[in-house]
């Protein structure tokens, strides 16, 4: 279940992804404009500032913290195993994902940009055997062999302490912490990258990655503003039958909502990810569904929600306002969660 799921270079700009000049052009150079006079209540740069002028060099050794255990790094690693998708956005946009030596699972292409998949089709692949719940069949012993030192992802079988008994490293998507508590934003975006940015010494292409995405989300924020607000739900089905998950207000999937302009009818639930029923979905009848799926065929995921006996009371289902999309587009945080947003808000625009 996706509760546990670890997924699933040159430098040329902040991001990676296939920018969205063509949609709304002029509202995000209103967002820029009105972004300019102002700063987040993180403290960091607003998106219309320059934050890498007081970006410094990272002073080795650097010690993180990743849920709850110190990581200290004696300088910037330089064989990076992946085992999951999602830190590749960032690391991308930190001109670092040279330092992936191996990589092993799925890294579907609708992610990246053409550079950005042409990289990762250059690294090695240790395997990408993906269980039915979109979990990373890998043995600790395979990877151990391969001399990293750094593991980003844990999958089924790993423990952080067996890795560290051999000087390697391991880092994973705070969300997946075990004790994960806090809140889930697009801060928890720009802290991961942040992270990434000391442990890489990287923090001037880390200041810059966090303004552009800024930017990005003031836009389809500003887009939104002044249309109805309506309901929506993001669930995980099981293709096949099964259980179906549904995402809380501790999910990336919650401000993602709340940023395209619609209400998570599953908000008052104080978890990341739980079972659902279908008959709890028809009480709360979302307006829109946005199903996540690993991989496959993204029909049958669709068709995994309408062809439940009695899915055709769901108002969603009725108006066909149902966008089906990879799981890292919105779980777990990172650069392609923006990405996310942006596809919601350009969906369902057209069906507003």
């Amino acid at each position: 279940m996706p509760t546990t799921r670890r997924t699933p270079t040159t430098r040329k700009t902040p991001t990676t992804r296939k920018t969205w000049s063509t949609w709304l052009p002029l509202v995000l150079a209103a967002a820029l404009l009105g972004a300019a006079c102002g700063t987040d209540e993180r403290g960091a740069s607003g998106p219309g500032t320059d934050s890498t002028t007081a970006a410094t060099s990272t002073a080795y050794p650097v010690t993180v913290e990743n849920c709850g255990a110190k990581v200290t790094f004696d300088e910037p690693p330089k064989r990076v195993i992946l085992l999951e998708s999602a830190p590749v956005t960032i690391l991308q946009g930190l001109g670092v994902l040279d330092s992936v030596v191996l990589r092993a699972g799925a890294f579907p292409k609708e992610y990246y940009d053409d550079e950005t998949n042409a990289a990762i089709d250059a690294i090695p692949s240790l395997g990408e055997d993906i269980d039915i719940n979109g979990h990373l069949q890998i043995s600790q012993e395979s990877v151990i062999a391969q001399q990293p030192d750094l593991v980003l992802g844990l999958p089924d079988g790993f423990t952080r302490e067996s890795l560290a008994a051999v000087g390697i490293n391991a880092l994973i998507q705070p969300i997946y912490c075990p004790n994960y508590s806090g809140t889930t934003s697009f801060d928890t975006i720009y802290d991961q990258i942040e992270t990434y940015g000391t442990i890489f010494d990287r923090p001037k292409e880390a200041a810059a990655l966090i303004d552009s995405l800024k930017q990005r989300v003031a836009a389809v924020e500003k887009s939104v503003e002044g249309t109805p607000k309506r309901t929506a739900a993001v669930l995980f089905p099981t293709v096949g039958g099964g259980t179906g998950y549904a995402y809380g207000n501790k999910s990336m999937a919650h401000p993602q909502l709340e940023a395209a302009g619609f209400t998570n009818v599953f908000g008052d639930v104080d978890e990341r990810v739980f079972e659902v029923t279908l008959e709890q979905l028809i009480d709360r009848d979302p307006a829109v569904l946005v199903l996540l799926y690993v991989d496959g065929d993204p029909e049958a995921v669709k068709d995994a929600i309408v062809n439940l006996p009695g899915a055709d009371a769901l108002t969603a289902v009725q108006n066909d306002d149902i966008l089906v999309q990879l799981f890292n587009f919105t779980e777990p945080p990172t650069p392609l969660s923006v990405d996310g947003l942006e596809r919601i808000a350009r969906h369902f625009s057209t069906t507003s």
